[in-house]
Formats: C-alpha cells, structure tokens, sequence
C-alpha cells in the first residue's frame, strides 16, 4: 500500500501534536519520528517550522470549516443558522479533543517576529468574521448586521476560550444564551 504523501503526513502529524501539546512545546524531531519522514525529506517541502505552523493553521481551519459548515447547513434558514455555531462548539467541547482554538492556542505562543503565522491567523479571523456577517444576513433581519456579526463573532470566540479555560462547558452555555438575546434584539 502506497503511503500518504511526505507533505501531507507531516502536515497531520505537526497538526495534530501542535493543537494538543502546543507550538512551542512541539519539536521539528518528534515531528519528523511520529509522522515518520526523514529530515532531508521534510526539508524539500518546509524551510521552517514556521512554515509548518502555517500550513498546521491552514489544516485546521479546513478540518473546523468543513464540520462547522456541516452544523450550519443542517439548520433551517433562520435563527437556528446563526446558533448552530455555539452549537458547535458545544460538540467540540464533548468530543474529547477540545482543547480551545486552535490560532488563538498558537498566537499566545509565538513572537511578533513569526510573521507568516500572525498574518495566517489574522486572515483566518478576518475570514470567520465575514462568514458571520453573510450568516446574519441571509439569516435574520438586523438593525445593523455587521453590529450583530461582530457580537455573535465574539461570543463564539469567547465560548471558545473560556471552555478550554475553565474545563467546563458553562462557557458555551452562557455564549448561546446571550447569542439567543443578540439576535432577538435585531
């Protein structure tokens, strides 16, 4: 049987140890062991380990997307759109994988000087925060839709990080809760 590409078995076995032992607690070396590739490999795709932290950013926001989009479409067109991304967190936190998000993790370990991952992490905000906006306003009427996108955007990330902190899923609980109170607001 022919194995994974280099590239991608790298990029899954980064992204796997960076969300759940952290960036900088993660080395090139148990990278290269777990994942199985010789150094002289690795370097034919990646010049860093910043480079592998993005492309690591990269693959999580595909892999999160891809079943957050799954949760939303789900939903009937509505009110029930916009929470089933609280939702989803919720079903984050049960997996038994949650360990917060995943840029945010990242951006609380690295310097201002690893510039390729901070402007990945920017974008990948920048990009969640326009997918708010289009939900609320396909979803619901609102006064001012980038107003309520911008609010439901931060009770997510704060449902987000305060789960992980905390451990507990009140967090999220109180997130949905004040979601709900956004949207019926307008």
């Amino acid at each position: 049987m022919k194995k994974r590409p280099v590239k991608e078995r790298i990029v899954e076995t980064a992204s796997e140890l960076f969300y759940k032992n952290g960036y900088n607690r993660t080395g090139i070396n148990e990278i290269l062991e777990k994942s199985g590739v010789a150094k002289a490999s690795m370097y034919q795709h990646f010049r860093s380990k910043e480079e592998i932290g993005v492309e690591y950013l990269i693959h999580m926001e595909i892999e999160a997307n891809k079943k957050l989009s799954a949760r939303i479409d789900a939903q009937p067109k509505g009110k029930a759109k916009l929470l089933a991304i609280i939702d989803h967190v919720a079903d984050f936190f049960e997996s038994g994988s949650f360990r917060g998000c995943w840029s945010l993790n990242t951006i609380a370990e690295i310097s201002k000087d690893d510039k390729l991952m901070m402007e990945e992490i920017i974008r990948q905000k920048k990009a969640m925060k326009a997918w708010f906006l289009k939900l609320v306003e396909e979803n619901v009427t609102a006064k001012d839709p980038s107003d309520m996108a911008n609010r439901l955007y931060m009770m997510y990330e704060a449902a987000l990080m305060e789960a992980r902190v905390f451990n507990e899923k009140w967090p999220i609980e109180t997130a949905r809760a004040m979601s709900e109170e956004i949207i019926e607001k307008g």
